[in-house]
């Protein structure tokens, strides 16, 4: 498997670089990543107000679909779930970097995602606005830097949401030591809701990883792998998130699209958090 990732046109190790802060992009260290890593422990503060769209925040998910060769639906999900983790590793999204005011906004709402998808000139226009792009396996796909969901980039607000099915593949186990966030096969939920959902489960197992083992896996460049999990499976997933078990998180979707509220949607897990 071949894993890319780039912070901006400029890359992921040497991005652009803000004037007022002297911030470079890319995946924070030391105390950059201290705070990156107390923040996403400390969760939502439940801040937005579902009635009242000026507290409503997001951060938009671009997935790339060529329309004569459109990508794998594993691999494309796992170079979302990748991006929006070195989103929220990036040294820019911490204080004083020019990101730390819209991602910490978001954190305080319901860090709510919403998935488009784009091709040819869209998708080159995408790279344009502020984020990270991830290649797995010749997939692709962008985190954004999150902001109101009313007041999103014009070059992003015009990408369709819809039209993101794709066939399911059946990719070989995952890899030895990496994360793994597995789907509850039985949803048979869209990739857009899907790449939304693992997005929002390798957060939420980036909290329960220690400090120590979330700065190894930063430095290795967060890969992720995505898997469904048949009935069997999933059962033991949720057997082993009732037991509250070390390195296991689970996405409870709020049932806005396609799930019924409560529903289990991803169920993420690190052996080594």
């Amino acid at each position: 498997m071949t894993d890319g990732a780039a912070a901006g046109p400029a890359g992921m190790g040497g991005g652009p670089v803000s004037e007022d802060t002297g911030v470079i992009g890319g995946p924070g260290t030391g105390r950059d990543l201290d705070w990156c890593h107390d923040r996403l422990a400390a969760g939502s503060s439940g801040a937005e107000d579902p009635e009242d769209r000026s507290t409503v925040r997001s951060m938009p998910i671009v997935l790339h679909l060529p329309r004569a060769d459109l990508p794998s639906r594993t691999p494309l999900l796992e170079a979302a779930a990748r991006a929006v983790a070195l989103v929220c590793v990036d040294a820019r999204v911490a204080p004083g970097g020019p990101w730390h005011e819209p991602y910490s906004g978001w954190l305080d709402a319901r860090m709510r995602k919403i998935a488009r998808r784009a091709r040819g000139a869209q998708w080159r226009a995408a790279q344009d606005v502020e984020g990270v792009t991830v290649e797995v396996d010749g997939c692709e796909a962008r985190a954004f830097v999150p902001g109101p969901v009313d007041d999103i980039d014009p070059r992003l607000a015009r990408l369709q949401i819809g039209g993101t099915e794709l066939e399911r593949d059946h990719p070989d186990a995952p890899p030895a030591g990496r994360p793994v966030i597995w789907i509850d096969e039985g949803l048979e939920m869209s990739v857009g809701k899907a790449a939304a959902q693992v997005g929002h489960g390798v957060m939420l197992l980036m909290a329960e990883m220690s400090r120590k083992r979330l700065g190894e896996w930063v430095g290795s460049g967060c890969p992720v792998a995505v898997r469904e999990a048949g009935s069997a499976r999933w059962q033991d997933l949720s057997a082993a998130v009732a037991r509250s078990e070390p390195g296991v998180a689970a996405v409870v979707d709020a049932g806005y699209t396609e799930v019924a509220p409560g529903s289990l949607t991803v169920i993420a897990t690190d052996a080594r958090a």
